[in-house]
């Protein structure tokens, strides 16, 4: 009886060990799973824009709230803006520096830095968009670049139809003195 309680004593000792290290790599897994979800933006969003007669995909942005026409530009490494959109937007114009070269299909140019505060397109919102601003009548089109394409989930071209695929931003309500962020 003895002998049986030294074997037996050991190999429960063996299980449980094995028992707890199976548990605990399970609530690993869970937490590594739960911390990466919360990482993620939810939920998605899809904006479907047609082709145009001329084979531009044009869409209706909101910049700071102000609505701007734009043409969707993947060979275009920014957002662009013409000079009257960033006059009527409210940028400010006179504290720009016109110091980047930027070919358009115009030709050779300077343009201004700037960053905007907020930049929509149907449900896909964001914010600190980089982008450039060009001369006075050097451009009639705003162009919607890469430094905003670059921040979505995702964009398609299937047929004549341009899907650009992001993040709606989370709503925030302030009630008395505690904000209440849905999403």
């Amino acid at each position: 009886m003895m002998r049986l309680l030294t074997l037996a004593l050991p190999l429960v000792f063996i299980a449980g060990v094995v028992v707890a290290q199976k548990d605990s790599s399970r609530s690993a897994l869970a937490k590594d799973a739960s911390s990466a979800s919360q990482h993620q933006r939810e939920p998605t969003y899809a904006v479907q824009i047609p082709r145009g007669s001329n084979g531009e995909f044009a869409v209706q942005a909101r910049i700071n709230g102000i609505a701007a026409a734009m043409v969707v530009d993947t060979g275009a490494t920014s957002v662009v803006l013409t000079y009257e959109t960033a006059k009527a937007v409210g940028l400010p114009l006179e504290m720009l520096e016109y110091n980047i070269d930027v070919q358009t299909a115009g030709g050779h140019t300077k343009a201004a830095r700037l960053w905007l505060d907020r930049l929509v397109i149907g449900k896909l919102v964001e914010r600190n968009v980089p982008a450039l601003v060009v001369p006075q009548g050097l451009m009639k089109t705003n162009l919607l670049g890469m430094s905003f394409l670059d921040r979505l989930e995702g964009f398609e071209v299937r047929a004549d139809q341009l899907m650009l695929r992001g993040f709606q931003e989370p709503v925030v309500w302030n009630v008395g003195r505690r904000s209440l962020v849905l999403k």
